[in-house]
């Protein structure tokens, strides 16, 4: 059976957001096509960010997909670490405040930033 990897930005039970790979069995469709299953998907949001966008740190209010459509997308953690995302890449946005906490720009979330000569388009899909 295929699998499809999700890439999930989520919140650690240290109040961090970390990165994870998890598998999507396609086990629907057919040979020629295979599919995972259905998704829950509530709305879809186009985003373009000019060459030199950066954001601060955040928390995700909504989990949801992010797909980059052009350009190039650096998501950078409190520990140091990152990853590029380019064209055709996702990830799944689940780093959510935890409950009951107030939000510390030093210890919670994620920072986003444009790289790259090309602006940046996503397309986030809230589940």
């Amino acid at each position: 059976m295929a699998i499809f990897t999700k890439t999930v930005l989520y919140t650690d039970t240290d109040g961090r957001a970390r990165f994870r790979d998890e598998p999507v069995e396609l086990s629907e469709g057919t040979p020629a096509a295979r599919l995972s299953p259905l998704l829950p998907a509530a709305g879809v949001q186009l985003r373009e960010s000019p060459v030199g966008f950066a954001s601060t740190f955040h928390c995700t209010t909504t989990p949801q997909w992010l797909v980059v459509l052009r350009g190039a997308m650096e998501i950078g953690l409190q520990d140091g670490t990152s990853r590029v995302f380019g064209p055709g890449e996702h990830f799944y946005s689940a780093d959510v405040l935890p409950e009951g906490a107030t939000f510390d720009p030093a210890l919670h979330g994620h920072r986003s930033r444009q790289v790259g000569d090309e602006p940046l388009v996503t397309m986030f899909v809230r589940g």
